[in-house]
C-alpha cells in the first residue's frame, strides 16, 4: 500500500518544482495537467493493488484522479505529515476554519480517498451546514473527530455502518437532529461521551421541559377536549352525532344560529309577548320559530316543557309538525317546520279559488280537528283563515298551537272558530278589518242576509251555477248553526265532516256531468249556466 502510494506521489512531486510549491492549491489545479504516462503509472498502480478507489471507478476519470493527488499533496502538507511521500496517516485541519471548507468541497478527493489516512479531525472550525457525508468515503478510518462545530440535521447512519475499523468517533457540540438511540446501532458501538451536546441525545434539561409539558399538558389538554364536549352538550347539540343529540330539545344558541342572531331580515312577526322568525337548522331544515318572552313560573315552564313534549308526538298531514321547543326563565320557543305556500286569507284574497277547491280545504282543516280531538284533546290550536297554512298542493295545515291556554279545548270554541271560517271562506271577507263589531259584526251582517239576499254576500268570483249556488247556501247556513253559541244546537264535528264531504262529492258528480254533457252535446248550448251574483 505504502508503495502505491508512494508512486502517485513520486509523481507528484516529480512535477512540481520550487516554485510551483509556494503555489496555492487552486492554482495548481487550475494550471496543472495530467503527464504523458499518468494512464501508464495508474494501469500498473492498479495491477499491483486492484484495491486502490480509482482502480474500482468506471469510466476512469484520469483528469480527476489526478487532481485528487494534487489535494492529497497539499493537505498532507497542511496536516503535517512527517514524510508526505511515503505515508499519508491522518487529516488533521483542527482549528483551520479558512481553508477546511475549501478540502471539504474537493469531493473528488474524497472519492478516491487515499488508503492510508487513518485520522481525520475538522473540529473546532464553526463548519455549518449538513454533515459533511463525502468524509466518510475513507471508509477505512480508524479516528473521526467532527465536534465543536455548527452541523446539523440527520446524520448518514447508513453510512456509518460502512466503517468498520471506527473505533474512536466525537461528533460532540453540534446542532444535529435528536435520535432515538434504540433505532440505531451507533450509540451502541460507542459511549455518550462522543455525542455531548450534539443534538443527537436527548439533555436532561430537555427531557425535565417535555416531561413538565406532558405532566401538565396533557390534563390541560383533556380538560379544554372535556369543556368542549360540555359546551356542544349544553349549547350547540346539532353539532354531535345524532345518537348523542337531545331529542326535540334546542338550546337558545342554536335558535340564533339558525336565524343569523334574530336578525331582522328572519322577522317574520311580531307582536306583544311573541316574535315569529324563519330560520335554518344546521341539517338544513328550513323552520318556523316562535319565541315567547315573557317570565314565567318555574311551574308554568314546567307546563309548558310537558306540554311541547306532546306537541312533538303529533303526526297529521293536516297539522304543521312541531320540531321542538327551548325552554328557560326569560324566553321560551316552539319550533315548527316551515311551510313555503300561503295562508287561507291570502289565498282567498289573491287567486279567487272555486268553490270546489274552498270544499276541499274544509274538509282538510275539519280533518285535522278531528285527528286533534281524538287523539290530542289536551293540545289547543288557533283555527282562524291566517293560522291555516296552505301547501304546494294546496293541502291545509293548522300551524299555531296555543301552548298552556287550557281554554281553548272547549269543543264548542272549536266549531265556533270553524263556522266562522267557513264563512270567511264562503264570503271572502275580513271581519277584523272591514266590520267596526269584528268577528260579531261579520256574523250580523251575514244574518241580515241570510238566506234571502245571499247574492250580496257570497264571493262572486267564484261564478256558481244554480247547483253550486245551492250548495253556498247551504254552508253559509252551516257556518251560521256552528256561530249560534246562544241556541244551544251546535252541530257535532261529525256532522260537519260528513255535510261538507257530501257537498263535496255532489259538487264532483255535478261538474263530472256538467262536463260530459257539454261535450255530447256540442255546441248546442244545454249545459248548465253559470249566475253572477251581485
Amino acid at each position: 500500500m505504502a508503495s502505491m502510494s508512494s508512486a502517485i506521489f513520486s509523481i507528484t512531486i516529480s512535477l512540481l518544482v520550487s516554485s510551483r510549491l509556494s503555489a496555492t492549491l487552486v492554482e495548481d489545479l487550475n494550471n496543472l495537467r495530467p503527464p504523458p504516462d499518468f494512464n501508464t503509472t495508474i494501469f500498473n498502480n492498479c495491477l499491483n493493488n486492484p484495491s486502490l478507489k480509482y482502480c474500482n471507478s468506471s469510466p476512469m476519470d484520469l483528469n480527476e484522479i489526478f487532481k485528487s493527488t494534487i489535494v492529497a499533496s497539499h493537505l498532507c502538507n497542511e496536516s503535517k505529515n512527517p514524510n508526505c511521500v511515503e505515508t499519508f496517516p491522518k487529516i488533521d485541519l483542527r482549528s483551520r476554519p479558512k481553508i477546511t471548507p475549501l478540502y471539504l468541497s474537493f469531493n473528488f478527493f474524497w472519492k478516491y480517498c487515499p488508503l492510508t489516512i487513518m485520522s481525520i479531525d475538522l473540529s473546532n472550525n464553526s463548519l455549518k451546514g449538513s454533515f459533511p457525508s463525502d468524509v466518510l468515503l475513507c471508509n477505512q478510518i480508524q479516528n473521526l473527530d467532527l465536534s465543536f462545530n455548527h452541523f446539523s440535521g440527520d446524520i448518514p447512519l447508513l453510512n456509518f455502518s460502512h466503517l468498520s475499523n471506527l473505533t474512536n468517533l466525537n461528533l460532540s457540540y453540534n446542532h444535529f437532529s435528536e435520535l432515538k438511540i434504540s433505532n440505531s446501532n451507533l450509540f451502541q458501538r460507542f459511549n455518550s461521551s462522543s455525542f455531548i451536546h450534539s443534538g443527537l441525545l436527548p439533555s436532561n434539561q430537555n427531557y425535565t421541559i417535555k416531561t413538565i409539558i406532558l405532566l401538565v399538558g396533557f390534563p390541560l389538554f383533556v380538560v379544554l377536549i372535556v369543556g368542549c364536549l360540555g359546551w356542544l352538550c349544553f349549547a350547540r347539540p346539532d353539532f354531535l352525532p345524532r345518537v348523542l343529540n337531545r331529542n326535540h330539545k334546542f338550546t337558545m344558541w342554536m335558535l340564533k344560529a339558525a336565524t343569523d342572531g334574530f336578525s331582522k331580515k328572519n322577522l317574520v312577526m311580531k307582536s306583544v309577548g311573541v316574535s315569529i322568525y324563519n330560520g335554518v337548522l344546521r341539517d338544513g331544515t328550513k323552520v318556523k320559530i316562535e319565541i315567547y318572552r315573557d317570565n314565567v313560573s318555574r311551574e308554568n315552564l314546567h307546563k309548558f316543557v310537558e306540554e311541547c313534549k306532546i306537541l312533538v308526538q303529533m303526526r297529521h298531514k293536516n297539522l304543521v309538525r312541531v320540531l321542538g321547543w327551548c325552554s328557560n326563565r326569560r324566553m321560551r320557543s316552539l319550533v315548527t317546520e316551515w311551510t313555503d305556500g300561503e295562508n287561507i286569507e291570502l289565498w282567498l284574497a289573491g287567486s279567487a279559488p272555486s268553490w270546489k277547491h274552498r270544499l276541499k280545504i274544509l274538509i282538510g282543516v275539519v280533518e285535522g280537528m278531528f285527528y286533534m280531538q281524538e287523539q290530542w284533546p289536551q293540545v289547543g290550536y288557533d283555527l282562524s283563515t291566517s293560522s291555516v297554512l296552505l301547501s304546494d298542493n294546496h293541502e291545509p295545515s293548522i300551524s299555531r298551537f296555543k301552548i298552556g291556554d287550557r281554554r281553548s279545548n272547549y269543543t264548542a270554541n272549536y266549531i265556533y272558530k270553524f263556522g266562522l271560517l267557513l264563512l270567511e271562506m264562503i264570503a271572502t271577507r275580513r271581519p277584523s278589518e272591514e266590520f267596526e263589531r269584528g268577528e260579531a259584526g261579520f256574523i250580523e251582517y251575514i244574518r241580515m242576509h241570510y238566506p234571502g239576499n245571499l247574492r250580496m254576500v257570497i264571493d262572486e268570483r267564484m261564478k256558481l251555477t244554480e247547483h253550486t249556488f245551492d250548495q253556498a247556501k247551504l254552508g253559509m247556513g252551516l257556518g251560521l248553526m256552528c256561530t249560534d253559541q246562544k241556541a244551544g244546537k251546535i252541530p257535532s264535528l261529525d256532522e260537519i265532516y260528513h255535510m261538507i264531504v257530501k257537498v263535496y262529492r255532489s259538487c264532483l258528480v255535478f261538474t263530472s256531468e256538467n262536463y260530459k254533457g257539454s261535450h255530447s252535446h256540442g255546441n248546442a248550448g244545454h249545459g248548465h249556466k253559470g249566475i253572477q251574483l251581485r
